[in-house]
């Protein structure tokens, strides 16, 4: 049997394509958005005017009908320039879009996905609580059917939301209990009584990027806003989350990819003790550790996406990609500032904006150490 999981002529055209918006209308504006933490509405129209957010999804819904590997080639070149964007595509495309895609009505994806592949409106998914991280299990946030009125009646919060707070979000796709031992996923239309979004998030970085804590204090929505099978919604969430750990990872290699870049131009340049800096070891070989960790990565996420194209099991590959691309992309982004020297510390270095953006690839949609008792018990051993 022959495995290609290689970018074909056609990917790479794309990928040229992506490359030419990012460095063009975000790489120019991202230090500014980071220091002002502005979520750019304008940025995230164009990125659905290119037809970015609709990539992996039917032609019949406005979609590119593309397969998942293209879809990861636009998160990697959206994060060479900015991760906060290439975050605000990949939580709009795997966490917003699709659930719906997955389990929706046909009702529910003209209604909802139809405009979220179109870029014009974003969706959320409200997973994460104060007291149920990566124990995603234990939910907290209550649903009771009023059945005098056919409304869901929602208490609870969520946490670290994103793209959940913008103009433009439609709707949060949440998890919560219908019944002691039932997660169900239901959706909650922005604006809806009962459902406050709180101020954003100060964060360590992604400053670019919409996060929220959500507070729902009776909220009732329509007995039909249950999305998918009720009392299916840990399934749901499982395969959100595997397909997201592609894309996360894909984001991470598009991160180290352009520190890897941005360390070889810059001990290329830097002249010190009168020859460029990269004539020295200890800088040499930094970058060509850095450039192995960049191919594996992409060895990882390709064949991960290819996998899933395939329509193979992917929970094991996509935690094997998931879990080395953020943990390289943190190390890149380290020696990438310390390669940089004095200027990699100053807010406006790319290298110093990434080193910030990286360290939540370790923890957002599954942390390292999830991914490694994912891969554990896979091994057959009795971890808990």
């Amino acid at each position: 049997m022959i495995v290609e999981f290689d970018p074909t002529p056609e990917q790479e055209q794309f990928r040229a394509v992506v490359r030419d918006f990012a460095e063009g209308e975000i790489a120019p504006n991202a230090a500014a958005w980071d220091r002002d933490h502005v979520f750019p509405v304008d940025a995230v129209r164009a990125m659905g005017k290119l037809g970015l957010f609709g990539l992996p999804f039917p032609e019949e819904y406005g979609g590119g009908g593309a397969d998942y590997l293209t879809y990861c080639i636009a998160i990697e070149e959206i994060a060479r320039a900015d991760a906060s964007m290439a975050i605000t595509l990949e939580a709009g495309v795997s966490l917003g879009a699709a659930p719906f895609f997955y389990s929706g009505t046909e009702e529910q994806k003209q209604e909802y996905l139809v405009p979220m592949i179109a870029g014009e409106v974003l969706g959320a998914f409200g997973l994460t609580e104060a007291e149920a991280g990566s124990d995603a299990g234990a939910t907290r946030t209550r649903a009771t059917l009023d059945e005098s009125t056919s409304e869901w009646v929602i208490d609870g919060q969520k946490t670290f939301i994103t793209n959940s707070g913008t103009e433009i979000t439609k709707c949060v796709t949440i998890t919560a209990r219908t019944a002691p031992n039932e997660i169900t996923n239901i959706v909650v239309d922005s604006g809806t009584t009962g459902f406050v979004v709180q101020p954003p998030y100060r964060k360590m970085g992604w400053h670019a990027s919409d996060t929220h804590e959500l507070v729902f204090d009776g909220c009732r929505v329509p007995e039909d806003h249950v999305l998918g099978v009720r009392g299916e919604g840990f399934k749901t969430f499982l395969r959100i989350l595997d397909d997201g750990r592609i894309a996360i990872a894909a984001l991470a290699l598009g991160m180290a990819s352009a520190c890897l870049d941005a360390s070889v131009a810059y001990a290329n340049q830097r002249q010190a003790f009168g020859g460029p800096i990269g004539r020295y070891q200890s800088i040499a070989f930094k970058c060509a550790d850095m450039a192995v960790a960049v191919e594996n990565a992409r060895n990882l996420v390709y064949k991960a996406a290819w996998l899933r194209e395939q329509g193979r099991p992917i929970r094991e590959a996509a935690a094997m990609a998931k879990l080395y691309a953020s943990e390289i992309a943190v190390d890149a982004t380290r020696e990438a500032v310390q390669i940089h020297g004095g200027y990699g510390y100053i807010d406006e270095t790319l290298v110093s904006r990434f080193y910030r953006d990286a360290k939540i690839l370790e923890i957002g949609e599954g942390t390292s150490e999830i991914q490694r008792l994912i891969l554990a018990r896979g091994l057959g051993l009795p971890v808990e």
